[in-house]
């Protein structure tokens, strides 16, 4: 059958053996269910609409537009199909092609954006993102934001034709860089655990996504401690001002931002900020190197931290120019921040921990004093207390006789000693003499051995300290010490007295000694 075309438009119907798919056709996606539901209303009724075609070959054709009624033929199995054929160029095909795409409602902005990217790399004719905006009825602006979508990484695109994200996600994720791309997306959701085994997640509002871009990925250029103009600082890297990843660079595509010019690239930001402040300290080895950061830092490292350092403001009212932090002492010196926020900026800051303005030393007033002298109080009579407490256990100790014999008494001890806690254990190791040395296995294994080498009348007293110690530990330790002084006529008044006058001497030394100093201090 001879199938040449005689005229620049007409009709027939034409095998579907002669016709073949577009490869320029942006439409990707089509529903088997709407397709096997055309190949039925094709069977009773026919193709309705004509397919436009144009000739490639001697005897074959390129569909223009109607693949979705080709393929609906083809599941009815037609023979033949209406088709209109015309001849136009690659650019009308595509231009032809994304007009009627963008006139059906379910088609996906994916597809649009491969549309305006196929007029776009027209070799001719050579086609601007205005003039797709005029040719489709759209903004440059809009061209601009789908042009993006044909940017955006596999796992983007997977999930936007997914439907897991809507078009507004896709959009702001398509102005970023790819690694960025990627690190953004897990942020578009919320995981949600309620009511099912495993965690699904919840899509977010555009405006969550908005607001983690800003805070995580967008630099505002103009708080860049670097110069913005230097080719050579991150040679790779170039200017800022000529970098096709400035919001800047592409008013069209970042209109969001106003006047606003920020970098979308924070690894090469970082690397401009890392290589302007290893610059500048090469530049003035005397700079001081502070961190804002929280935290401590590494010992051998030169950058002073947070609690080494008093930043020196400029003082911007009267009240201001009172303060320490705006006054200027004869220690300030420049010092450049290289760890935390402000990366890269030099300020004023006092580094002397002796400096009289900025860390003067506090007066002590009357309410410090009262205070100092009561603690001083409270620790003596604890001192005096527990020294008490110590030599009535041991007098008390003193006096318990031998009766029962060492099997019995080691069996009781260890299993009172079970029951006490370290400390009460170190107790009654100082108090009969044991010290723990390196490698010895602990304490407790210590004292244990003490217990088996110790005899009757030893771990008799033992016997009793350790039921004494128990015993304070639930109630009162002063009851428990009198009870045990009465049973074994312990007199506990004459034991308090001679540990005040042993306090009261040291006291009285120790006063002496420091007056003596004061003399030969004068002197000196």
């Amino acid at each position: 059958m001879q199938t040449q075309v005689s005229n620049a438009t007409e009709y027939r119907n034409v095998s579907l053996s002669l016709l073949s798919e577009s490869k320029t056709n942006p439409r990707r996606i089509f529903e088997d269910a709407a397709l096997k539901e055309l190949a039925s209303t094709i069977r009773t009724q026919g193709v309705l609409s004509p397919l436009l075609v144009r000739p490639v070959t001697e005897n074959g054709f390129e569909i223009v537009f109607g693949a979705r009624r080709y393929r609906a033929a083809q599941l009815a199995e037609a023979d033949t199909v209406p088709v209109r054929i015309k001849q136009m160029t690659d650019a009308e095909v595509i231009e032809a092609q994304l007009i009627e795409n963008l006139q059906r409602r379910d088609v996906h902005p994916m597809e649009e954006a491969q549309g305006f990217r196929a007029l776009l790399d027209l070799e001719e004719p050579k086609y601007s993102i205005e003039q797709i905006g005029a040719k489709t009825g759209k903004s440059a602006a809009y061209v601009a934001g789908r042009l993006k979508l044909t940017e955006l990484v596999p796992a983007v695109v997977d999930a936007f034709y997914k439907d897991e994200i809507g078009v507004g996600h896709a959009l702001l994720l398509a102005k970023l860089q790819p690694a960025q791309q990627e690190q953004a997306l897990p942020h578009c959701f919320r995981e949600d655990w309620s009511g099912a085994s495993k965690n699904r997640n919840i899509l977010l509002p555009v405006r969550n996504l908005q607001y983690w871009i800003e805070q995580n990925v967008m630099l505002i250029l103009k708080d860049a401690p670097f110069n913005k103009r230097d080719t050579q600082l991150v040679p790779a890297a170039g200017s800022c001002v000529d970098c096709p990843k400035r919001t800047g660079h592409n008013k069209l595509l970042f209109s969001d931002l106003g006047k606003q010019d920020a970098c979308s690239d924070p690894g090469c930001y970082q690397a401009k900020v890392s290589a302007h402040v290893a610059q500048a300290i090469a530049a003035k080895p005397q700079l001081v190197q502070i961190s804002t950061a929280y935290g401590t830092q590494k010992e051998d490292s030169p950058v002073l931290p947070r609690n080494k350092y008093t930043e020196i403001h400029k003082p911007t009212s009267k009240e201001d120019a009172k303060r320490p932090q705006f006054k200027v002492c004869k220690f300030t010196a420049d010092a450049i921040i290289t760890e935390g926020e402000g990366i890269g900026t030099v300020q004023k800051v006092c580094a002397n921990p002796s400096c009289p303005v900025h860390h003067p030393k506090p007066k002590a007033t009357r309410e410090d004093e009262k205070w100092k002298a009561e603690q001083e109080k409270q620790r003596k009579e604890q001192a005096i207390a527990n020294t008490t407490g110590l030599r009535v256990l041991a007098a008390v100790s003193a006096a318990v006789p031998v009766r029962l014999m060492k099997r019995d008494l080691l069996f009781i001890l260890e299993k009172l000693v079970a029951l006490m806690d370290e400390r009460r254990i170190e107790t009654l190791a100082r108090q009969h003499g044991i010290r723990q040395k390196r490698d010895d296995g602990g304490l407790a294994k210590v004292f244990g051995s003490f217990l088996r080498r110790a005899d009757e009348g030893t771990l008799s007293r033992l016997m009793v300290e350790t039921s004494i110690l128990l015993a304070a530990s639930r109630t009162n330790p002063a009851t428990v010490l009198r009870d045990a002084a009465t049973t074994y006529k312990v007199n506990t008044d004459a034991i308090a007295l001679k540990v005040k006058q042993e306090f009261a001497a040291k006291e009285k030394a120790k006063k002496a000694t420091a007056q003596a100093a004061k003399p030969a201090k004068k002197a000196a």
